[in-house]
């Protein structure tokens, strides 16, 4: 089949490369034209698990091409898929200009029946616009083409989101004519054959589905962070806590990990959009405000810990940043809680030692020309990062993080000191081996002399 997608960001690349796998012949459309050049030269923007070879296999084979023209795209494909940004405006509504106007710009060249399917998160609602501003392209023209509007959110999982694609657990199609389902079948059957794991509903379902899938997601982690709280001042541990309700099949394991709070293009984003949705439809939307101001005071726990730790003396210290994207896998670093302690430490007089794996990058083009930012360092691996630090931060869960050279790590930082913010280690093995050690709802150790004058993990 022939299809078009609008917008080379993440969800527009990972559908495109996903989709030209498939057999099919996939055009991309964006307005950056440096962009466009970069990808044909075979640059991938994002990280993502296993993209690059498959965009350099699909584009090898003629299957995968990218362009800047919109006429081009929209006279290529049966489907047209919208899959642009809908970054949060000023009131944290979803800004809509990027999908109206790529809309309008289907509507000024479709040359023939084309299905219109939004695949960026958009309110309830979004599709109705869509269908009038692809009518106003077409008005330009004076013609009356047949065209269908479905939405068909995405629910792909930065660092996981080619096999999300590859292997979804449902398809939600918003539509309103039996017969675009009968096509949209058709273009994902190459994804559900051991199973149809299509949801047909109507489109403003449709539509509210996706921000109701990543308030729940936020919902949990933000209860886990209040019970983290809570945890802390009454003397129980937070993770003991989370396996006894996991193991509860009507709870489950999945995100309900306490931490430093989500970050991300998604959830933040969502749940204000959300909030605001509900606002303009006269309902006050009480709880997801409360998952909202949870997450916001959760990003600055980290640096609490550490002012109280150092009596509100943090100037001329220095602390070590093990990561920097806002999860694993992925070099993001939209509303990344570590933006929020780096920001917090360079404001009180401290420089920071960061690493990530994959985030570095990133971090370095997003603070070039940041305020403060001579006292921010970019290490090239962990243990460099360590070296000379007051203490050690934990923001992100990269799994080369989880299983330290513990006795390197206390011999690079001046004291043994660690504030994790992602509950990596076992508090009783950290005081074991000599290590002062703050987490997320675990409460505070009894510092206790380690076993023996030079506990190791060899003696241990």
């Amino acid at each position: 089949m022939k299809v078009t997608i609008f917008g080379s960001g993440y969800v527009g690349l990972v559908s495109g490369a996903c989709l030209a796998e498939a057999g099919n012949h996939v055009v991309c459309v964006d307005t950056d034209a440096a962009r466009v050049a970069r990808l044909n030269g075979g640059e991938v923007p994002i990280h993502e698990p296993g993209l690059d070879a498959l965009m350099h296999r699909n584009r090898s084979a003629g299957r995968l091409e990218f362009t800047a023209d919109s006429a081009r795209g929209a006279e290529h494909g049966l489907f047209q898929l919208i899959a642009v940004g809908t970054p949060p405006d000023e009131d944290g509504s979803a800004d809509l200009r990027h999908v109206l106007d790529v809309a309008r710009a289907i509507g000024e060249h479709l040359p023939r029946y084309a299905i219109v399917v939004t695949k960026s998160t958009v309110p309830v609602g979004t599709a109705d616009q869509v269908r009038r501003e692809v009518h106003k392209g077409l008005a330009v023209r004076a013609l009356a083409i047949e065209f269908d509007v479905v939405s068909n959110p995405e629910f792909l999982k930065e660092g996981a989101a080619i096999d999300d694609f590859m292997r979804p657990d449902r398809i939600v199609i918003g539509t309103d004519n039996p017969r675009t389902t009968e096509l949209i079948r058709a273009l994902y059957e190459p994804f559900t054959r051991n199973h149809d794991r299509l949801v047909v509903m109507d489109i403003r379902s449709a539509e509210l589905t996706k921000y109701a899938a990543n308030a729940m997601l936020a919902t949990k982690i933000s209860f886990m962070n209040e019970l983290a709280a809570v945890a802390e001042r009454v003397g129980a541990d937070i993770e003991k806590v989370r396996i006894g309700i996991g193991s509860d099949p009507r709870i489950g394991y999945s995100f309900i990990y306490p931490g430093i709070g989500y970050g991300g293009s998604c959830f933040p984003k969502d749940v204000k959009a959300l909030i605001r949705s509900a606002h303009r439809v006269g309902h006050d939307p009480t709880l997801l405000r409360a998952v909202d101001s949870v997450n916001e005071r959760q990003k600055a726990v980290l640096v609490q810990k550490l002012r109280t730790h150092f009596s509100d003396t943090l100037g001329g210290r220095t602390f070590a940043l093990w990561g920097l994207a806002f999860k694993p896998n992925t070099d993001d670093m939209r509303e990344a809680p570590s933006r929020i302690v780096i920001d917090a430490l360079l404001a009180a007089g401290a420089s920071v030692r960061a690493y990530d794996p994959v985030a570095s990058g990133e971090a370095r083009r997003l603070y070039a020309n940041a305020p403060l930012a001579d006292r921010l360092l970019f290490c090239k691996d962990a243990y460099e990062a360590a070296s000379g630090a007051d203490a050690l931060l934990i923001a992100t869960e990269w799994k080369e993080f989880r299983s330290p050279d513990y006795e390197r790590l206390k011999t690079a930082l001046l004291e043994p000191l660690i504030f994790d913010g992602r509950n990596l280690y076992d508090p009783v093995l950290m005081q074991r081996l000599g290590f002062e050690y703050f987490a997320i709802g675990r409460g505070r150790m009894p510092q206790a002399e380690p076993q023996g004058a030079g506990a190791t993990m060899e003696t241990l």
